[in-house]
């Protein structure tokens, strides 16, 4: 099952996605669908009004997540372009819900950053309440997956040893188009690429993660009890544009394409705010 968030004139609504068709689920958005405990059952029987999903605006899958919790440095690729060792423990941060934009809305460029950097990601969506669960345990806490690009302004991050402050920039992070649950990811395998101005930027497979959803899930329930909407961001590839040589960063107009196999992609423009 396919499920998204969509904009209609004064509202937000979850939906199903049929085909080309975008059905209203009775929530909403997914957020709100997925407190409830029979969400699936909800979302799998629901016969609400129909929109075409080629016209659809979408917000970002989860609009109004509680815990936006990200993973840093969990590429063997990426770990090794940026000179660090494999970590023994994932390294954690978080992001504000004010920065989430929709799948194919403006990444905004702040004025006060000339360093905004891609970074292609894995999203998971928590579906049932995790605390204290084994990595086993984890994946029946899983609603499904997303692409989220974790925009980053490198300059803010790497001005103290706390990255808070270069990841969480108002508007800059697209998250969607869909939440996919995992049943409609058997057999697929999870080759994610990021293109900017139509150049393939990063491109692996999420096989490369160090520490894998399930293990993400454990680790964080240990320190706190995700919950349903939750979202976890399970870190970028090699490929950014801060590693390179020279540095490569967005500019205003830069076309900024984010796909995962089966997830479906995300398109935005990078805008210069004035």
């Amino acid at each position: 099952m396919k499920l998204a968030t969509l904009r209609l004139p004064g509202r937000t609504t979850a939906a199903r996605i049929d085909g080309d068709q975008a059905v209203e689920v009775g929530a909403p958005d997914v957020g709100a669908l997925l407190a409830d405990p029979g969400w699936r059952e909800l979302a799998a029987a629901a016969d609400g009004p129909r929109h075409p999903l080629s016209t659809a605006d979408l917000a970002p899958v989860v609009p109004r997540p509680g815990k936006i919790i990200c993973v840093g440095l969990n590429y063997r690729n990426h770990i090794l372009e940026m000179g660090r060792e494999l970590p023994q423990y994932p390294t954690l941060f978080a992001k504000f819900t004010e920065a989430l934009i929709g799948p194919y809305d403006d990444i905004a460029l702040p004025a006060v950053s000339e360093s905004i950097d891609w970074e292609a990601e894995l999203a998971v969506v928590i579906g049932a309440a995790a605390r204290n669960v084994s990595p086993e345990q984890a994946t029946a806490s899983i609603a499904g997956y997303s692409v989220l690009n974790d925009v980053t302004a490198r300059d803010y991050q790497t001005r103290t040893l706390q990255w808070l402050q270069g990841k969480t920039f108002e508007s800059s992070t697209p998250f969607g188009p869909f939440l996919v649950t995992p049943d409609e990811l058997e057999g697929v395998t999870r080759t994610m690429q990021c293109e900017v101005d139509g150049e393939v930027v990063q491109e692996t497979d999420t096989a490369d993660l160090v520490f894998g959803p399930a293990e993400l899930i454990s680790y964080v329930s240990e320190i706190i009890t995700l919950r349903p909407g939750d979202v976890i961001a399970t870190g970028t590839p090699g490929g950014v544009g801060h590693a390179r040589k020279p540095p490569r960063y967005l500019a205003d107009g830069s076309k900024v394409v984010t796909r995962i196999a089966g997830l479906g992609e995300l398109v935005n423009v990078a805008r210069r705010n004035a």
